[in-house]
Parts: C-alpha cells; structure tokens; sequence
C-alpha cells in the first residue's frame, strides 16, 4: 500500500511576545517585563532580573546548535516531560519556533498549532509537555543555546532513535518525539 502523501497546512507567522506565548512558555530577554534589580555590588550598572521560571530535575546541560536555512516544513514535533526546555539565540539572528500547547494525549492538538519569529533578541522557556519542533532558521548559521537535561540529549542520539510504523522517533524518560506527518497525515509549512 503507498502512503498518501500529506495534508498541507499552512502556518502564519506570530511575532513572538509575552502574550502570544503565554499558552506555550515564557519569552527569556527584556520583552518578558521581569522587573530588573539592581546589583549590591555595582549598583545601576548591573541589573539581574528573573524573566522565566526554569525548572529540572536532573543534570541540566547548555548545549550550542548551529542552525542552517531548511524547509520550513514541520515533519516531527516533541515535548519534554521533566524539565522547561530554553533556546536562546547568540549573535541577534532570527529564529523561528513552532509549538503547540501541552496535551494528555499522544499528538498535540493540531488546530492549536502556531508558528512564531523571534527577532534574535530574545529567547523562549517552553512550559513542561509543551509540543515543539526544532527551531527553524531564517539565516544560515544561526546559533542557539540550547538548555536541556543531559538524558535528553542521549536518547536524541541516533543510536537511540527507533523505527516505527511512522517512521524515526524517539522516546526517553523525558522525550517524545513524533512523526507528526506519518502519523497525522498533515504537514504544516509556514508561511514567510
């Protein structure tokens, strides 16, 4: 039997801001509103404010990811279980972030899928179970920090990836990523 190629779905592009994001995490830079304080030791010139609500239970790794331009097609979609994952952008390029809210069941709701442009200075805390794809970039080499559990990262590793009826995904204590294609037979793409 051949599979029927996708549904396509096209996704508007959000500007990213506190409000837009609410129902997916929180916006990590100056436009989250985090009231500044200043520091004891260096007075004005150094304030420190708390802008997300970060949360792990395990070893917690920054990771750097150097993106390059690639369709902007969202094949698979992930969420976290045990920590609020962060990606935050180095050197002011843009990015792009696909997400959906947090659900019991096995995909995310695809009527509440949204896409969202980062301007590059500023980042995002995805809330635990948050769906998610793989940021897309609008520049070839845009650079990420990306902060994750360390056991995550592993079970990413291709050696952890398995064949299902849908295609690779993967699964771990904390991960699952689906072939939101295979399984839901919908691409969404997004429109620039």
């Amino acid at each position: 039997m051949t599979p029927h190629p996708p549904e396509r779905r096209h996704l508007a592009l959000h500007p990213a801001t506190a409000e837009a994001l609410e129902p997916f995490g929180q916006i990590l830079g100056r436009a989250a509103g985090a009231a500044l304080t200043a520091s004891p030791f260096y007075g004005s010139a150094v304030k420190t404010s708390h802008p997300v609500d970060f949360q792990s239970d395990e070893t917690t790794e920054l990771t750097l990811c150097r993106l390059d331009r690639r369709p902007f097609e969202v094949r698979y979609m992930e969420r976290h279980f045990l920590h609020t994952q962060t990606f935050i952008p180095l050197g002011g390029k843009p990015f792009i972030a696909v997400l959906a809210p947090p659900t019991a069941g096995e995909l995310p709701d695809l009527d509440e899928v949204r896409a969202f442009r980062f301007d590059g200075t500023a980042g995002l805390t995805l809330r635990k179970g948050t769906w998610h794809e793989f940021p897309f970039a609008e520049e070839d080499g845009t650079d990420l920090i990306v902060v994750l559990r360390r056991d995550t990262m592993r079970d990413l590793k291709a050696d952890r990836v398995k064949r299902s009826d849908y295609g690779d995904e993967a699964r771990g204590p904390d991960l699952d990523k689906k072939n939101l294609a295979a399984r839901s037979g919908i691409l969404f793409t997004i429109k620039c």
